[in-house]
Parts: C-alpha cells; structure tokens; sequence
C-alpha cells in the first residue's frame, strides 16, 4: 500500500464521525423502525412483542456500550479529546441511565405483562423515548461535525 493511502486510512479511522453515525444508525433501526413494527404484527400478542422488544434493546444495549467505548477510543485516538468531551459526557451518561435504570425496570414491566399482571401507569416509556431521541440527534450531529472537521483537516493536509 501506498503511504497516501494508509494515511488516508489513518486519518479516517481518527475520526470519530464513523462510529458516531454507525451507531445512529444502528439505534436508529432498531428504535425507530423494528420496534414500532412488531406491534403490527398481527400474530404477535402484546405479551410476545413486549418480551421480543426486552430482548431487542437488551441486545441494542450491549452494543451501544461498545459503540460509547469505541467511540471514547476513537475520539482520545483523534487528538480532538477536549472537542467531544461534553458530547461524549451526555452520551455516556444516557447509556449508563438506560443501562442502569431504564431498561431493568423497563424489563420488569413487559415481565408483569407477560404473567398477566397489568403494570401501573408508569412515566419508564415517555422518558427512555426522550433519552433515545435526544441521543439520536447528539449522534447525527456529532457524526456530520465530526466529518466537517475531517474535511477541514485533509484541507489543510493538502495545502501543506
């Protein structure tokens, strides 16, 4: 290979806006597509889909933390640490919420469902929905910055 291109190579994979838009559209999918739609399912009863959805964002979970990992990697890798920090913060914070809070009681409830037990009215739903969406937009915006930053930086590259 070519020295331009393992440079180039390198400067692609220091960017962060890969793992950034990865993951939205990751979460985007699952989230925002494959979970609404299960409820359509005419065959699937609301016991059924509740328990597939605990599963899904179970699974969505585990990679989600290995995006925010890979993506604090990335960005350290970078030299544009002190740029993403808060954005990094934010993000993390909501995966540990979700981790943590949100989808143990989240699983707990569809749990209730699905032994035939009609949980309480509960505020779980409408806040994981704010936290998923708000993540959703720190993504994109992070991931189309970050690839206006990279554009900025082969600029400069260029010119030197």
């Amino acid at each position: 290979m070519s020295k331009s291109i393992v440079q180039s190579l390198r400067t692609a994979f220091t960017n962060p806006a890969w793992v950034f838009l990865t993951w939205f559209g990751m979460t985007a999918g699952v989230s925002l597509l494959a979970t609404p739609v299960k409820f359509t399912a005419p065959l699937a009863t609301r016991a059924i889909a509740l328990d597939i959805g605990r599963v899904t964002f179970q699974a969505l979970n585990k990679a989600e933390l290995v995006a925010l990992v890979l993506a604090l990697i990335v960005v350290r890798v970078s030299g544009s640490a002190r740029h993403w920090w808060a954005v990094m913060g934010v993000l993390a914070l909501i995966v540990l919420a979700q981790s943590a809070w949100l989808l143990p009681e989240l699983a707990a409830r569809s749990e209730m469902v699905a032994a035939g037990i009609e949980p309480p009215p509960s505020h779980l739903h409408a806040t994981y929905s704010i936290l998923e969406l708000s993540k959703l937009g720190i993504l994109l915006f992070a991931g189309l910055a970050a690839l206006g930053r990279h554009d900025q930086r082969i600029v400069a590259v260029d010119k030197s």
